[in-house]
C-alpha cells in the first residue's frame, strides 16, 4: 500500500512526497487506518520503524476538519516520557504540517514556566507534554481539555517505569470521554495491558514485533571485564576501529557519563555527554552535533537517551549493563534503525552477571562473548 491510498488529506500527502515517502512502514500500514476509523489503538513496534508518524499522520487528519468548540484547549495531546521524545514528536508535527494551518504547544519539564503560561493562555491545536509538568498546570487551572479529540501516550512503558503512572490516569480522567486513546509501548504485557484496559475503549492491538524480539540486523557481542579500568582499556581500543562511525556509548550514572565524556575527551575523540541534569538547550545542542558529525562519541544514560531520533549510528557501547533487562533492547535499538546494519557492544564486569543473566533470559538468547587478543 501506498501513502495516497490512505484516505490522507491532499495537503498531508504533499508534505509526505516532499519528505520522500511513498510507502508506510508496517506500523504506519496497521495503525493510521484503524486511527482515521477512530479507533483506539495499543501497538507496539521496534525503534525506528516509524512509529511517530503511525499517530502524527492521523492527529493532523484531525485538524484538517474544524472544531465544533470554540475552547482554547488542545484538540490532540501527546505524553511522552521525556523531552527529547516531545521534540522529536513536534518535529514530526512540523515536518507533516507544514502545509496546514495548527498550532502547537510543548509543555516540558526543565523549560520556564512564563513562556508556558502564555501558550496555555492561547488556542492551540497539539500539546506535546510530559507528565509532571503538565500535572502541575493542571493543579494550577491553567489547562483546559473540554474539546480534547485524541490523547495519545507514547512510549507509555517508559512513562510507567519512570513513576508516571499516576500522572498519566490523572490526566486522562481530565479528559473527555469521548476522546480517541492511542498507546504506543515497546511491550503490551504486564502493567500497560492493565493501563490499556483502564483507559482504552475496545482498542485494536497493533503488535509488529515483542520487545523480547531479536534483532537480526544488529550484531550483538559480549566483553567479560575485569573493573573499570580494563572497561576503560577495552573502550579505548574499539573505538579506533575503523568501522565505527557514529556512537553512543550508555552508563548508569549521569556522573559516570561526565567522568567517560572528560576521559575520551583527552584521549582525543569528538565526545558529549547526555543525561538529565542538563538543561533543554544543552541536550539539543548536543543532539544537532551527533547528527552534524560534530560530535562522533555520545556518552548517555538510559533517561536522556529515550527518543534520540539520530540515523548512521553504527556502534552501541554497553559501559555499564542496564539495570533493566527491557532498557538492554531499547539501548541497542540506537542502531540499525529501519532495517539498517548495528552493532551492539556490551561490557560485563563480575558484578554484572545477574543484568546480563536477565537481559539473556529477557531476549531469549545468549550474547555471544568475545576476546580481544592481549586484553
Amino acid at each position: 500500500m501506498t501513502f495516497d491510498k490512505l484516505s490522507l488529506h491532499p495537503e498531508i500527502l504533499k508534505a509526505i512526497v516532499e519528505c520522500g515517502y511513498t510507502t508506510p512502514t508496517p506500523i504506519q500500514n496497521e495503525a493510521i487506518p484503524a486511527a482515521l476509523e477512530g479507533r483506539d489503538l495499543m501497538a507496539s513496534a521496534q525503534t525506528g520503524t516509524g512509529k511517530t508518524a503511525a499517530f502524527i499522520l492521523p492527529a493532523l487528519q484531525r485538524l484538517t476538519t474544524p472544531s465544533t468548540s470554540k475552547s482554547r484547549g488542545p484538540r490532540v495531546l501527546v505524553l511522552t516520557p521525556t523531552r527529547e521524545l516531545a521534540s522529536q514528536v513536534n518535529e514530526a508535527a512540523s515536518k507533516y504540517g507544514r502545509h496546514l494551518r495548527f498550532t502547537t504547544a510543548s509543555i516540558l519539564g526543565g523549560m520556564p514556566y512564563p513562556a508556558q503560561n502564555r501558550a496555555l493562555s492561547k488556542p492551540m491545536d497539539i500539546m506535546v507534554a510530559t507528565p509532571g509538568r503538565l500535572m502541575d498546570h493542571m493543579e494550577r487551572g491553567r489547562v483546559d481539555f473540554s474539546r480534547l479529540e485524541i490523547l495519545v501516550l507514547d512510549e507509555a512503558d517508559r512513562m510507567l517505569d519512570m513513576g508516571f503512572i499516576s500522572a498519566v490516569e490523572t490526566i486522562a480522567a481530565a479528559t473527555p470521554s469521548t476522546r480517541q486513546t492511542l498507546l504506543f509501548s515497546a511491550t503490551l504485557e504486564g502493567n500497560i495491558a492493565k493501563l490499556a484496559q483502564r483507559l482504552l475503549k475496545n482498542p485494536q492491538r497493533i503488535q509488529m514485533a515483542s520487545a523480547q524480539a531479536k534483532h537480526e540486523n544488529i550484531e550483538q557481542r559480549l566483553h567479560h571485564t575485569d573493573d573499570d579500568g580494563h572497561k576503560q582499556r577495552m573502550l579505548a581500543h574499539l573505538l579506533i576501529d575503523g568501522s565505527v562511525d557514529k556512537t553512543i556509548i550508555f552508563t548508569a550514572t549521569k556522573r559516570g557519563a561526565d567522568k567517560l565524556a572528560r576521559t575520551l575527551l583527552v584521549n582525543g575523540h569528538k565526545v558529549a555527554a547526555l543525561h538529565g541534569d542538563m538543561n533543554q538547550s544543552a541536550r539539543n545542542r548536543v543532539i544537532h552535533q551527533l547528527r552534524g558529525g560534530t560530535v562522533r562519541v555520545l556518552v548517555a544514560t538510559d533517561v536522556a537517551a529515550r527518543g534520540i531520533d539520530v540515523n548512521g549510528v553504527s556502534h552501541v557501547i554497553n559501559f555499564d549493563l542496564p539495570r533493566s533487562a527491557e532498557d538492554y533492547v531499547h539501548r541497542i535499538g540506537r542502531t540499525g534503525r529501519a532495517g539498517a546494519n548495528g552493532t551492539a557492544i556490551s561490557f560485563a564486569a563480575p558484578d554484572e552477571t545477574r543484568l546480563l543473566r536477565d537481559i539473556e533470559r529477557y531476549t531469549g538468547h545468549a550474547i555471544t562473548a568475545h576476546v580481544v587478543p592481549g586484553m
